[in-house]
């Protein structure tokens, strides 16, 4: 069972790391799912990812308290609402796909929204 969540763990790094190239494919969902599998599989890539420079604070962030930040937040919304504008600009779908694909962002939204803000660490 170990070998699936690695492998699982390098897919979602793979999908993570297309998603840090392409503007509409999320990034961050995919590292926090990379990092659960290797809690599973891998502690020392679970570790390295936990300490990047750029995606380890989030990571953090979302591992000990479940918050995402208002710059999070703001950038998710933005990206969901520059995807689903991006669809009906270039699938012109019905308006029965169109309503099922923009509900499915609404939730998403809706669930990224409703995340804590990150509390404030006290120095002492």
């Amino acid at each position: 069972m170990r070998w699936l969540w690695f492998a699982l763990g390098w897919l979602m790094l793979a999908l993570g790391f297309i998603g840090a190239l392409l503007p509409v494919m999320p990034t961050t969902i995919f590292l926090i799912l990379a990092v659960a599998c290797f809690a599973r599989s891998s502690p020392r890539l679970e570790q390295r990812l936990l300490a990047h420079p750029r995606y380890g604070p989030t990571l953090r962030l979302w591992r000990e308290q479940g918050a995402i930040s208002r710059k999070g937040k703001c950038f998710a919304g933005a990206g969901m609402a520059l995807g689903f504008a991006l669809f009906w600009w270039g699938a012109h779908p019905s308006w029965k796909l169109a309503l099922w694909v923009g509900l499915v962002f609404a939730a998403s939204a809706g669930y990224v929204l409703s995340r804590p803000a990150p509390r404030v660490r006290s120095l002492g």
